[in-house]
């Protein structure tokens, strides 16, 4: 197998001046030192050191991520110099972002492998130019409206809805919009006198300016009641099928669509809402997130019911024949999911539930695009538990990064959920479900190196193993 050796960047470069200038002046360094060399070629948008596993530097130092090669066994000849004296004119230029590792001493590399394959193809084709928003923006690579704290959005009246959240700047996928603790929580949300005086009670424990926050909320339930009427409009269930629910000064100004930009999840050890980009947001567009789901006729009949509201988003104003489509599309994502859940066939046919998994994953992307937001994440759990179940170390762990990183997107690092998929993709084996049948026994360490995009995905979901 031999020994692998190297050195990553950690954090990354950014695509700042400052960063781009020390990167391209290490480049030239390491382009004058080799340039007699016949074993490191100059390629159209990278080195390339044909050593071992023909480690590779970009031109574009954003990409890189790792510098590494098998540095023992018949194929790594040569290869430890290279490796050695690259790290050593690294860590000049950059200093203690240059992790360097080696296998032999029981030191790994801080990226994962996967997202290291996918850096090395991104050598290949050069990003298109961007225009910075700033100066800071243009020589750092920071993000000012960060650093400033700005808010990035703003309460505008929204044609045909009320009000809502609109960008004022661009948003990137993953970046949390807001952050909020509720007004209150309640489990009471049955109409009537009672929940009234519930709601009353918890209001007085308000600000003046808390309480006309809430009573400026909409009430789709007018009446006698309309503490409770407001509270039942509102209330953002307080996690995953709880039966708690909490009221909130903006989040509850959150439009709905069902193609959202947006996930709203509750963060029970911070004891708050939290609302994640989950696509680009342009500036000016609105921020959305999903109240309910499933085909045209069900969702529009429940938002209607629940909300007072006719649906008119841009999937529901689509020509009828892109409306079946879309309704085809989510019944079998509900087919594949209640499928993907029966445990028995888990245990019994694990490679048809994985199937299954890979099959849901394309539907998902079809139907959501590129604001799939947390759906993925689950997916990328029930693969982990169905791996795992089997004793599979090596898959799990890259499903459960795929889901690390999912969650990161939707909910934060901070989001417990987050920290549980991070402490399974470090150990899978630490799952409740691991050895219940060895019938796909890996280790975690034999994760395959070196396929391309589409090898790596056969491997990952045992198509043609």
């Amino acid at each position: 197998m031999g020994i692998d050796a190297g050195f990553d960047m950690v954090p990354p470069l950014s695509k700042g001046a400052v960063d781009r200038q020390n990167w391209k002046s290490f480049i030239e360094f390491i382009k004058g030192s080799y340039k007699n060399d016949d074993l490191v070629e100059i390629k159209l948008n990278y080195i390339v050191f044909k050593v071992g596993e023909h480690p590779m530097l970009p031109f574009e130092g954003h990409k890189f991520l790792r510098f590494s090669s098998k540095v023992s066994g018949s194929h790594a000849k040569g290869a430890d110099g290279y490796i050695d004296a690259v790290t050593r004119v690294a860590k000049v230029n950059f200093g203690s972002r240059v992790r360097a590792w080696n296998e032999g001493a029981d030191i790994w590399g801080i990226h994962d492998w996967q997202e290291v394959n996918d850096s090395f193809r991104s050598y290949e084709q050069p990003d298109a130019p961007e225009i910075p928003t700033s100066i800071a923006q243009y020589v750092l690579g920071t993000d000012p409206i960060s650093d400033l704290n700005l808010s990035l959005f703003s309460i505008q009246q929204v044609t045909g809805k009320g009000k809502g959240l609109v960008a004022r700047f661009d948003i990137d996928k993953g970046k949390r919009i807001l952050s909020e603790k509720p007004f209150f929580t309640t489990s009471n949300l049955v109409s009537g006198s009672l929940m009234e005086s519930s709601i009353a009670t918890k209001l007085k424990a308000l600000s003046k300016t808390e309480q006309r926050q809430f009573l400026s909320l909409h009430n789709n339930f007018p009446g006698k009641n309309p503490f409770s009427g407001i509270t039942k409009t509102n209330a953002l269930p307080c996690g995953p099928d709880s039966v708690v629910g909490g009221v909130y000064p903006t989040i509850c100004l959150i439009n709905h669509s069902c193609l959202p930009n947006a996930h709203n999840s509750w963060n029970r050890d911070a004891k708050c809402e939290t609302i994640h980009a989950t696509r680009l947001i342009k500036a000016g567009e609105e921020i959305t997130i999903c109240y309910k789901d499933g085909p045209y006729d069900s969702r529009r009949a429940s938002l209607k019911n629940a909300f007072g509201f006719e649906c008119s988003c841009s999937l529901c104003i689509l020509p009828p024949a892109e409306l079946q489509a879309s309704d085809a599309r989510r019944r079998q994502i509900r087919l594949l999911d209640e499928a993907i859940g029966d445990p028995e066939r888990v245990m019994i046919r694990p490679e048809e539930s994985l199937a299954d998994c890979q099959s849901l994953l394309r539907v998902l992307e079809e139907e959501y695009k590129d604001g799939v937001g947390v759906l993925i994440a689950r997916l990328y759990y029930d693969a982990f538990q169905i791996s795992i179940s089997h004793g599979d170390q090596a898959r799990a762990s890259v499903f459960a990064e795929r889901g690390f990183r999912s969650r990161v997107i939707c909910e934060g690092e901070d989001s417990p959920e987050t920290q549980n998929m991070k402490g399974l993709m470090e150990n899978p084996a630490t799952h409740r479900n691991f050895g219940a049948s060895n019938r796909w026994k890996t280790g975690k360490k034999l994760v395959p190196k070196g396929l391309d995009n589409v090898g790596f995905e056969k491997w990952l979901w045992r198509r043609g193993s």
